[in-house]
């Protein structure tokens, strides 16, 4: 019979090194087997199995298998060998002794050198087809070695998986009319084209990398045979969920075991469940519940999205429309910014100018005062050396040739001083008398601040070069950085436009140290002590300022802008008021303390941080005014003492200057307290009276007759005293510090009541009426337990009265 070997090797996941581990088991195998058939076969079957087809097809695949890399599949064709019929022997007694193979085992050695005859039998007939070429024929397929230089020695064992392949339907049917092998020629071109079609079906499956390793062996007159391998893989056809079977041809025995063998395909059952209308029903239901669901939050995303659309579209709109405000808003704060610094450059190269002109017309004004001070001083000296009763032309200056002056020099310049002197007084006299003052004026009142027309020539020539000097600072600016009108429409415009930029740049607090050295420079020879001085509420600067900030509109609470003037007057009046107090002002002149006082008492009034206690430039004003009053106290106050011998002379020149230095420290007595309500009362009484009348008028009172002349300085000392003191005074005492005052009017009643003892009644009648108009100057400074003594002294009965008429 013919026997038809078909090999075939599938592309599967094995590795290189099992296969080549499978080949030479398989090899071993085949020698074991080919020993036991020779020591068992008859001497007439050809021993050499190398010549075996199936040996030396294996052979040939060890030999391409190293040279061959890279090749995914290979395949070994096996040829299709028809015998021609023996009449017998040892060949055709091999072939009938053959037994079915069982599942595993390997075929032995004489069933393969049966197979190799009937090979060589078909290759020297001339009936040999190649595999590659007829159709029908099987190929074995094995997987190709890529790697040549893998190790050998791996001890991974792997077994190929044998599987026989079914026939085709012709051929089961060829075999069951009695057609034999050799005449399979006859079914060629039925069997290529269901050949093809089963390559096709395969190169395919390679194509898409299902891994299957599969070797089908199928002898003519064999049973099925399957070799299972140890190492688990995907079996043929299972990845594609299709039954596979074991195929046979031939004897019934053969397809018994087919159908032994045959995994069966479990049919899928088409059973369901049975469909009822409420089963439709509750699913449609569901559906549209669902539906209904999707459907609402499709509506409010859709709502979510229209209304985000709508705040988009708004703020689209409204971005729109603020950026062209944006734009001009910043155009505008840029050409305030550079406006700005070129007008902070301007003000840097010219405030130092301001500043020298400001300190040249202060010290100008300086000494002049310090000139009038130092004359009056040395006259003082003068009257006091020439009236003294020690003082002689000896003994004129003493201390000269110490520091080694001329005497005949000074006694020149005393001389020249007098008659300076005595000049004023004869000028000023003559203007009393033709103004018909003369009669109520008193020798000392007078502050004797006139100057010589070369002082008053000086002065004016040196103050005309520096206000022409002033006219010239901004001669080469433009107006616009130098006029306070144009500064002020800048900001003002800037105020109105863009109040919030405005407010947060801080420029309300800016403004008045903006306007500073402007405004210094118009208040360059203002000097509230002279009569003729400009009030500065109705200068230039204070009326173009007087309405900054002051819109229509309600204004906020901390609107800086409110307070520009007062903040002005705080940091620019009251600095030069200081200069003036301290360097200028003069306490002995009633007229220049009566100005000064009125001006800080209008700032007092009328500006309220000037009343803050807090404010450095207020406490540093009235600091200065103490320092200069104290100044003057301690320098400018002298009271003479002369025996009573001397004063009873009224003609005489000491009793002149007596009079004059008693009524000087009167008026500067009067002076100091005109700033009461400006300074502390502690202050003032500590100046006045204890540092004043305590220490020098008394002193003069003493000296000073008792009678008429003693009340009536009385009277015009008590006269200075403020009433506000005695206002809120409780009990029967006055004020500590007029306690020695006191005492001295209870003296001087007695002394009148003593001298009028034994006069006429005239002359007591005179004393009494003295001694109740000490009573009554006791009672106007509410020293009312000194009053009462007085009135039980004397036995003055109008005392209620007289207290009360005060």
């Amino acid at each position: 019979k013919e026997t038809e070997e078909v090999f075939k090797v599938k592309k599967s996941s094995y590795s290189k090194k099992i296969v080549k581990q499978l080949k030479k088991e398989y090899k071993e195998d085949l020698e074991k087997s080919k020993v036991r058939t020779e020591a068992s076969s008859p001497t007439d079957v050809e021993p050499p199995l190398e010549k075996a087809g199936l040996i030396k097809d294996i052979n040939q695949e060890d030999g391409t298998a190293n040279s061959e890399q890279g090749e995914e599949e290979m395949e070994v064709e096996s040829e299709k060998e028809e015998e021609k019929p023996k009449a017998g022997g040892a060949f055709s007694s091999a072939l009938s002794s053959l037994n079915v193979l069982r599942p595993g085992e390997i075929p032995d050695a004489a069933f393969i050198h049966a197979a190799r005859k009937k090979r060589q039998m078909a290759r020297e007939l001339g009936d040999f087809t190649p595999v590659d070429s007829e159709p029908g024929k099987s190929r074995l397929v094995r997987e190709d070695e890529n790697d040549a230089s893998d190790d050998e020695d791996d001890d991974e064992k792997r077994r190929i998986v044998f599987t026989v392949k079914e026939k085709s339907q012709r051929q089961k049917i060829a075999e069951e009319i009695g057609i034999e092998g050799s005449d399979d020629e006859a079914l060629g071109a039925g069997e290529q084209d269901e050949e093809l079609s089963r390559w096709e079906q395969e190169q395919i499956r390679k194509g898409i990398n299902i891994p299957q390793a599969c070797i089908y062996f199928q002898p003519a007159e064999v049973n099925n045979l399957y070799y299972q391998n140890t190492y688990q893989t995907l079996s043929y056809g299972s990845s594609y969920g299709i039954p596979y079977t074991y195929a046979a041809y031939g004897s019934s025995e053969a397809k018994s075991q087919k159908t032994d063998n045959t995994v069966p395909f479990k049919t899928p059952s088409n059973e369901m469940t049975p469909v009822t209308i409420d089963l439709v029903k509750k699913q449609l239901k569901d559906r549209l519940d669902s539906m209904k669901e999707l459907h609402k939050a499709n509506r409010q995303q859709y709502a979510k999205h229209q209304q985000s659309r709508e705040d988009s579209t708004k703020a689209i709109e409204r971005l729109e429309g603020s950026s062209g405000g944006i734009g001009e808003q910043y155009k505008f704060l840029q050409e305030m910014r550079g406006y700005v610094q070129d007008l902070l450059e301007c003000f840097s190269e010219k405030v130092p100018l301001i500043n020298e002109l400001e300190s040249a017309m202060h010290q100008l004004y300086k000494q002049r005062a310090s000139r009038l001070v130092q004359r009056r001083q040395d006259d003082i000296k003068d009257e006091s050396s020439e009236f003294s009763s020690h003082s002689n032309k000896a003994l004129m200056a003493p201390n000269l040739d110490s520091f080694g002056r001329d005497r005949a020099l000074y006694q020149e310049q005393v001389k020249r001083r007098t008659a300076e002197r005595e000049a004023r007084r004869a000028r000023r006299r003559q203007a009393r008398e033709q103004t018909g003052k003369m009669a109520d004026h008193l020798e000392g009142l007078s502050s004797d601040d006139e100057e010589t027309s070369t002082d008053i020539t000086n002065f004016n020539m040196e103050r005309d070069r520096i206000l022409k000097e002033s006219s010239k600072v901004f001669e080469d600016v433009l107006e616009s950085f130098y006029s306070i009108d144009c500064i002020k429409s800048q900001f003002e415009a800037w105020r109105s436009k863009y109040f919030v930029s405005y407010k947060d740049a801080y420029i309300g607090l800016c403004l008045p140290k903006l306007f500073n050295p402007l405004i210094r420079l118009q208040l360059l020879i203002w000097t509230p002590l002279e009569g003729k001085c400009r009030d500065f509420e109705t200068m230039l600067w204070f009326e173009s300022l007087l309405f900054y900030g002051c819109e229509e509109q309600e204004q906020e609470k901390d609107d800086a802008d409110i307070s520009l003037l007062p903040t002005i007057v705080e940091r620019v009046v009251l600095p030069k008021l200081t200069v003036i107090s301290e360097n200028i002002w003069d306490p002995f002149s009633t007229t220049q303390t009566s100005r000064m006082v009125a001006m800080v008492q209008k700032l007092v009034d009328g500006y309220p941080s000037v009343v803050n206690a807090e404010n450095k430039n207020t406490q540093m004003l009235l600091k200065a005014l103490l320092l200069r009053m104290r100044r003057t106290l301690d320098d400018d106050v002298f009271m003479p003492l002369y025996p009573k011998n001397v004063l009873e002379n009224k003609n005489s020149g000491p009793y002149l200057f007596f009079q004059r230095q008693f009524w000087s420290s009167v008026k500067l007595l009067g002076n100091f307290l005109q700033w009461c309500g400006i300074l502390s009362n502690k202050t003032l009484q500590e100046l006045s009276i204890d540092g004043l009348l305590n220490r020098y008028i008394l002193m003069a009172f003493q000296n000073s007759e008792y009678g008429d002349d003693s009340i009536k300085k009385a009277q015009s000392v008590i006269a200075c005293f403020p009433k506000q003191w005695f206002a809120n005074l409780k009990g029967d005492k006055t004020i500590s510090q007029l306690e020695n005052f006191c005492r001295y009017l209870v003296h001087l009643a007695d002394t009148i009541y003593r001298n009028s003892i034994g006069c006429s009644d005239v002359e007591k009648r005179n004393a009494r009426e003295n001694i109740k108009q000490i009573i009554k100057l006791l009672a106007s400074i509410r020293a009312l337990d000194h009053a009462v003594a007085v009135a039980n002294d004397h036995n003055v009965k109008e005392l209620k009265i007289l207290i009360e008429g005060k």
